[in-house]
């Protein structure tokens, strides 16, 4: 599909919607929805591609039913990330026009055969990047643009640690790590998933032992810890991961695939080397759509000069869109898979 149909003369679309929260039998394939109406600032699309990611199982469940970050509430269409072709552009909006190839992320509503997106979290895509390729970069490449670039500050010859490296963001922290001469020692669950990180560009390379990996990357390093840790997975690796920290180091917790860690008292971080905490979101470093588009300009340049492999893992007829979100929440689908629309 190339994105440009006139709009269905019923005004009637497909969508992926949930009006209560729980597990995947709460989501509904709406066959009758209404095309959404663009209001000011917004830009109404034509969905060609959606990326699907573990927010949207997290959307599903509720765990943003009370969030200011990121205020999506119910009755909603699921899906938060999406490249399509701009149809028609609401009030005030200046900087897109319809026919515009375009990407986005942490807009709900990409589940659809159209959907309403705010107008500055879109970017306008380069023709070299398809819709398939755009759909599974935003998300993951502008995540992991921010907090290499903007939290962590990497440098030649920083050190860093990266958990779940062979995962979307995983895989993209790295190469970015040390297209910055960063040195580079990541965890991953099983020796297949290490060596997607190796293949990534990792120096280092551990399994996770229940927190042993900090011992590895301290005996690794000389007995030192590393400057910064971009830590996903929070519960069982967040204590451990301060303990592969220097002192004064940065620790990035950034997800909380294994759970949130609910007894931290802050007299750790002193403790473990007067460490600093962060939990960023994406939200906070696309303010913007001069951020947006510098952001995705450079995933998408990284990408058609090379230097930014990125593979799409699953791809998934709309009709299909469950199968592709159980094998997220099942963590069953290493790194990213998108769906036809």
């Amino acid at each position: 599909m190339d994105g440009t149909a006139a709009l269905p003369s019923s005004r009637r679309i497909r969508a992926l919607v949930i009006e209560r929260y729980g597990g995947p039998e709460v989501m509904r394939m709406d066959s009758d929805a209404p095309i959404p109406v663009p209001a000011a600032g917004q830009v109404l699309v034509r969905v060609v591609c959606a990326g699907i990611n573990f927010m949207d199982v997290h959307t599903r469940q509720g765990k943003y039913a009370r969030s200011r970050t990121y205020p999506v509430r119910l009755p909603c269409t699921l899906g938060m990330e999406g490249a399509g072709v701009v149809v028609e552009a609401g009030a005030g909006v200046k900087h897109l026009r319809p026919g515009q190839r375009i990407a986005w992320c942490i807009a709900w509503g990409s589940f659809a055969e159209f959907a309403c997106i705010p107008a500055h979290l879109a970017a306008v895509l380069p023709d070299g990047i398809a819709f398939d390729t755009a759909a599974a970069a935003m998300f993951h490449g502008c995540t992991a643009h921010y907090l290499v670039n903007d939290v962590a500050r990497l440098h030649a010859g920083s050190r860093c640690l990266i958990h779940a490296a062979s995962g979307g963001i995983g895989q993209i922290l790295v190469q970015m790590a040390k297209r910055l001469g960063a040195k580079v020692y990541a965890t991953a669950s099983t020796e297949a998933k290490r060596q997607i990180a190796y293949a990534r560009g990792a120096d280092e390379v551990f399994a996770y032992g229940n927190g042993a990996f900090a011992d590895a990357v301290r005996r690794s390093n000389g007995g030192n810890g590393v400057d910064v840790v971009f830590d996903s997975v929070g519960k069982d690796t967040l204590r451990g991961s301060f303990r592969a920290t220097r002192t004064q180091g940065l620790v990035v917790n950034y997800g909380n695939v294994s759970g949130s860690v609910m007894d931290l008292d802050p007299y750790e971080l002193g403790e473990a080397g007067s460490l600093f905490l962060t939990r960023p979101r994406l939200a906070d470093h696309m303010r913007d759509a001069a951020t947006v588009q510098r952001r995705a300009d450079d995933v998408f340049s990284a990408i058609l000069d090379g230097t930014l492999r990125l593979e799409i893992a699953g791809q998934h007829a709309f009709a299909d869109i469950a199968i592709g979100l159980e094998r997220i929440e099942s963590r069953q689908q290493v790194g990213k898979a998108v769906v036809w629309i």
